[in-house]
Order: C-alpha cells, then sequence, then structure tokens
C-alpha cells in the first residue's frame, strides 16, 4: 500500500475535499507539481488549471482551481483557492463561449478596453478546458 497524507481543497465558499491522499498534482506558477507522501514544506502560488489526486483508494479526482495557494507540510496539504469546482461541475459550453468571447475582446480593442481583464478571463476559460481534457482523458483510461 502506498504511503499516503492528508489533503484539504478548500475554495472561499466551500470545503471540497478532505482525505487521505498518494498524489497531488496542481499548476504552479513555475509548472506542474506533483506532491506525494515526504515531500518537503512548500508554500506556492497556484495558477488556473486543473488539479488531481489519487485518493488513498486509488480513485482519481479531479478539480478546477481558479488560481489559489499551495502548502505542504510534513503531513498535511492544503490548497486555498479563490474559486474551485469539481470537474464534473464544469460547464463546458459557457467555458467556451467565455474563451470566444474574451477573445473577440482583445481583437477589437475599443476606447475603454481592459487588457489585463480580457487576459484573465481567457486564461480562466482555458484552464476551465484544460481540466474537461484531463477528465476525458481519465474516462479514456478507463475504458
Amino acid at each position: 500500500m502506498a504511503m499516503t497524507f492528508h489533503c484539504n481543497i478548500v475554495s472561499t465558499e466551500e470545503s471540497l475535499f478532505s482525505g487521505l491522499v498518494e498524489l497531488l498534482v496542481a499548476s504552479g506558477s513555475q509548472g506542474d507539481l506533483g506532491i506525494n507522501f515526504g515531500h518537503a514544506p512548500l508554500l506556492t502560488d497556484l495558477k488556473p488549471g486543473p488539479v488531481r489526486i489519487i485518493k488513498q483508494s486509488g480513485e482519481e479526482e479531479i478539480y478546477y482551481l481558479s488560481g489559489g495557494y499551495l502548502e505542504v507540510q510534513p503531513h498535511v496539504t492544503t490548497i486555498l483557492a479563490d474559486t474551485a469546482q469539481r470537474a464534473d461541475d464544469i460547464d463546458e459550453a459557457a467555458a467556451l463561449e467565455a474563451q470566444k468571447h474574451a477573445v473577440q475582446a482583445m481583437l477589437n480593442q475599443g476606447g475603454e478596453f481592459d487588457y489585463s481583464r480580457a487576459a484573465s478571463q481567457l486564461a480562466e476559460a482555458s484552464a476551465q478546458l484544460r481540466t474537461i481534457e484531463e477528465l476525458r482523458r481519465k474516462a479514456k483510461s478507463l475504458k
């Protein structure tokens, strides 16, 4: 049996997950991070994207984060996110529409164009779509 550690995934609205996991993979600001038992203490910011966990039972779960922080302590790892949701709950059509809208806004820069807002919306929509792709990859591997 693999070594496990306690993991908490918390958003400003709710606690999404709390339990023992074998592995956590998240999108850090400097690249993807893999956390397993015995990882060195760490505090880093997370960019929008998927978070994968392999639970003690071997079951995999995928979550979407709009960004936040990851803290690794000797026996517990915590993700604090602005917004987070289970990958199954993401509305793909809404994410595609948001991505399209953000691209259009960046192409049609008007007088009161807010580039940073459009870029942020584009990054968030793209991250949601990456999370959906991750979920599809998981489903294909189970078949």
